[in-house]
C-alpha cells in the first residue's frame, strides 16, 4: 500500500527556491533516509510534507489521502508525526506533560491513557522520571522523549529530522534500535533525515540524496554508500 506521494513539489521561502521539482514515493512500512549537505531541502522537504511550508505547486498524499496545504493539526490526525531537528523540549514541562502535548492533536483521545503507558514501556527512563522537568535530561534522554511525543500522536508514518546530532556513538546506537524496533511492533513507516551516509548504510532502507533543492541520487541505501556516484553528488563534482 502506498503510504507516502509527493509529486513534483516547489517549495520556495520568499524568492528563494528550496525544492525543485521533488517527487518522494513511500510504500507502508518502508525506511527511507534523505541524505544531503546543509542547505540541500531536507528538512524543507520533512516541513512541506507536515504543512509547515505549504508548496507553491506539485501534490502530497498520504495513506491515498490529499494532505497538499493542509494545516499541520489535519495532518497529524491523518497519521503522519515529526521529531524535529534539534529535539525542542519544552523544558519547563514535566516528561508527562511534554509527552501529553503529542497527544494534543488525535481525533481520538480514548486511547490516549493507554499509549502514554506504552510510550513508558518503551522508554522506562521516561517512567521513571515522569514528573522530571524535560530540560533536565540528557540529550538522548531528550531524543526517546521527542521519539514518545510522537507517537502520542498514533502515527503510521514518522520522519524523525536529525536524530543523530549532538549525540555520542553509543546513543545513537540506542536511537536506532528503538526506531527499528517501534517499526516492527507498530508497522510504523520511518522516513529519516540523516546529513551522513553512514547511519542509513548501517541501518538499511532505501536512500535519496537531495542537492540544491532537487534529488540527484537515490537507491538501496547500503549500495548507493559504495557507489563513487554518492561523493560526487554530495560535493559536487563535476559539475559544471
Amino acid at each position: 500500500m502506498s503510504m507516502l506521494a509527493v509529486d513534483d513539489i516547489t517549495v520556495r521561502y520568499g524568492r528563494l527556491t528550496a525544492l525543485r521539482g521533488v517527487s518522494v514515493h513511500m510504500q507502508e512500512g518502508e525506511i527511507l533516509f534523505v541524505t544531503g549537505p546543509n542547505g540541500a531541502g531536507k528538512s524543507t522537504l520533512l516541513n512541506a510534507i507536515a504543512g509547515v511550508v505549504p508548496p507553491v505547486s506539485g501534490s502530497i498524499t498520504l495513506g491515498g489521502d490529499p494532505i497538499t496545504g493542509a494545516a499541520p493539526e489535519a495532518i497529524a490526525r491523518h497519521g503522519f508525526s515529526l521529531v524535529p531537528e534539534g529535539r525542542h523540549v519544552f523544558g519547563s514541562l514535566s516528561i508527562e506533560e511534554n509527552l501529553k502535548v503529542g497527544a494534543g492533536m488525535r481525533a481520538d483521545q480514548s486511547k490516549v491513557a493507554a499509549d502514554l503507558d506504552g510510550v513508558y514501556r518503551e522508554f522506562p527512563i521516561l517512567a521513571e522520571r515522569r514528573h522530571t522537568p524535560a530540560g533536565m535530561l540528557s540529550g538522548g534522554q531528550q531524543q526517546m522523549l521527542v521519539i514518545g511525543r510522537a507517537l502520542m500522536a498514533s502515527p503510521r508514518l514518522m520522519a524523525i529530522d536529525e536524530p543523530s546530532l549532538g549525540l555520542a556513538p553509543k546513543i545513537i546506537d540506542q536511537v536506532y534500535e528503538i526506531l527499528m524496533r517501534l517499526r516492527e511492533q507498530r508497522k510504523l513507516t520511518l522516513l529519516i533525515v540523516e546529513q551522513s551516509s553512514t547511519r542509513a548504510q548501517m541501518t538499511g532502507g532505501r536512500m535519496i540524496l537531495l542537492r540544491g533543492g532537487g534529488i540527484v541520487l537515490e537507491g538501496d541505501a547500503k549500495e548507493l554508500v559504495k557507489d563513487e556516484r554518492l561523493k560526487a553528488a554530495y560535493f559536487g563534482f563535476g559539475d559544471h
